[in-house]
């Protein structure tokens, strides 16, 4: 029987290495990148999905959007220490602290005072501060009877909940750095009118001294005396 002719000229054709067994191979590689190809579908990113307040007619009130269930609080948010996160002892604005006054805690209360509260109450609280005297409105004296007699989760409750001009600033300063700010609102109402009396026994003598004033790194001590002319 003679060969077909034609398949050996198809062969011929063919380059070293692309025989009928080779071709075999090429054809499961078309195969197997057509099998990936149809994987490569938009499934995941056409997924189905409501925007926000979008109706859906599979709930009975036609909302996409749940409302939470009744009761339920997220994890870490119960919040059940009123004097902590209210300012408030049997539901009235308390005078104490929720933790320890310390000279940490007022050195981060002054930290966060001159960062959210300076710009509007001014460094010492008089109400000055560099917004104002751009013609924001003034807010009241820090050093006034009325704020003086006001307990201690009286500001920490207008930091949480605003108060007139003032809005709230319960998402920029966390509950613990609004009773540090508190807390350092106290010492400025103090530093205005303490006397001797309130200074302990064993630091008065520190009050006679001179402040002490620290210069950068490489400043003289002494300015140099002007060249003559």
């Amino acid at each position: 029987m003679r060969p077909n002719q034609n398949s050996q000229f198809r062969n011929s054709q063919l380059p070293r290495g692309l025989g009928r067994w080779s071709f075999g191979r090429w054809e499961c590689a078309a195969i197997l990148l057509c099998v990936l190809a149809a994987g490569c579908r938009q499934d995941m990113h056409d997924a189905p999905r409501y925007d926000p307040l979008e109706a859906s007619p599979f709930f009975r009130d036609g909302r996409s959007a749940r409302s939470l269930v009744t009761n339920t609080v997220a994890r870490g948010g119960l919040r059940e220490d009123d004097h902590l996160y209210q300012g408030k002892v049997d539901g009235q604005l308390t005078d104490t602290f929720p933790m320890p006054v310390t000279a940490e805690l007022l050195a981060r209360g002054r930290e966060r005072f001159n960062v959210f509260c300076a710009p509007c109450h001014g460094r010492t609280g008089q109400g000055n501060g560099m917004v104002v005297q751009r013609g924001f409105r003034a807010p009241p004296s820090y050093h006034e009877q009325r704020l003086r007699n006001a307990p201690a989760g009286y500001f920490f409750d207008v930091m949480t909940n605003g108060f007139g001009a003032m809005s709230d600033y319960a998402a920029q300063v966390p509950v613990a750095d609004r009773w540090a700010i508190s807390a350092y609102i106290r010492a400025l109402q103090l530093s205005q009118r303490a006397t001797v009396d309130d200074v302990p026994v064993d630091r008065r003598p520190e009050l006679d001294q001179a402040p002490e004033v620290r210069l950068p790194p490489g400043r003289p001590e002494t300015p140099p005396a002007p060249e003559a002319r």
